[in-house]
């Protein structure tokens, strides 16, 4: 698979750190320019330290250690003025986008009976409308070129639901359904639209108090080790974390020159966890 992306623009939102950071380093490695797109600042409803610009910088370094060109840029992908004047920006730089993984996601959780609505309102926002608004902004270029990968980032509770998450299982389930909506509309085009569904996987967004603390509230100060068995219960298979580059070997395939008739499909890279749906 070595350079099949050689000659490519992709465009990698949260691409600070996490998948995000897994994704474009090895985007740069098989020949790809880089364009990240990160908002490295925390929030007042995610409870979780996020994304940090010198995480954007080590980012950008990764990327460049490959050779590769590397624009990156701080916005929120909430905001359509944000995203449009990135893309626009990352057109001017490079000339093109070849494909967009729409990465940028925040963790919250809440039962239907307490969820709290900011929390929704930010998880929704930049797990959901985030995705929307960086479709949207490179699908005309993509049209006009008559080529384009897009893969979001869903999860497995974007298949399959878990108790306390309300805010999180919606999100990820609308990524679902947009992702074959929009690979409806764009199918004429040349453009492919599809999902990955990760996985617990090992980044930030698992490793913090924040998630221990929910996930043991009868704990004062839960640790790794109190928190481990109940993680490893959403796999079927015997490990508790995948590692990022697992989910980067799915977003690959979707984005390489090897699939260009896939489109409106969920990769579930989730360690059998799709053993347990229905379809």
């Amino acid at each position: 698979m070595s350079g099949q992306l050689a000659g490519q623009v992709v465009f990698v939102t949260g691409g600070a750190r996490g998948q995000g950071r897994s994704h474009a380093e090895a985007a740069a490695r098989e020949g790809a320019d880089v364009v990240l797109f990160d908002r490295c600042q925390d929030s007042a409803a995610v409870a979780y330290p996020l994304a940090t610009e010198a995480d954007l910088a080590q980012t950008a370094e990764l990327v460049r250690a490959h050779g590769r060109e590397v624009l990156a840029l701080t916005g929120d992908v909430r905001d359509p003025a944000e995203v449009d004047s990135a893309v626009a920006e990352a057109v001017r730089r490079f000339g093109r986008i070849d494909a967009l993984i729409a990465n940028a996601g925040v963790h919250g959780g809440g039962s239907i009976q307490d969820a709290d609505r900011g929390i929704w309102d930010e998880v929704l926002g930049v797990n959901l409308t985030g995705v929307f608004q960086s479709m949207r902004a490179v699908a005309p270029h993509m049209i006009e070129r008559g080529y384009g990968r897009i893969v979001a980032t869903a999860s497995n509770q974007g298949r399959m639901a878990v108790p306390g998450s309300v805010p999180y299982v919606a999100s990820k389930w609308g990524v679902v359904g947009l992702v074959k909506a929009a690979a409806l509309d764009l199918a004429a085009f040349g453009i492919t639209v599809n999902a990955v569904a990760p996985g617990n996987t090992s980044t930030p967004m698992v490793h913090n108090d924040a998630l221990y603390r929910a996930l043991r509230p009868d704990l004062d100060a839960p640790e790794w080790k109190d928190v481990e068995p109940l993680l490893r219960e959403h796999h079927v298979q015997p490990v508790t974390l995948l590692d990022a580059a697992e989910i980067t070997a799915a977003v690959l395939f979707l984005i390489g020159p090897g699939t260009p008739h896939v489109t409106g499909s969920v990769i579930d890279v989730n360690a059998g966890s799709a053993a347990r749906y229905t379809a």
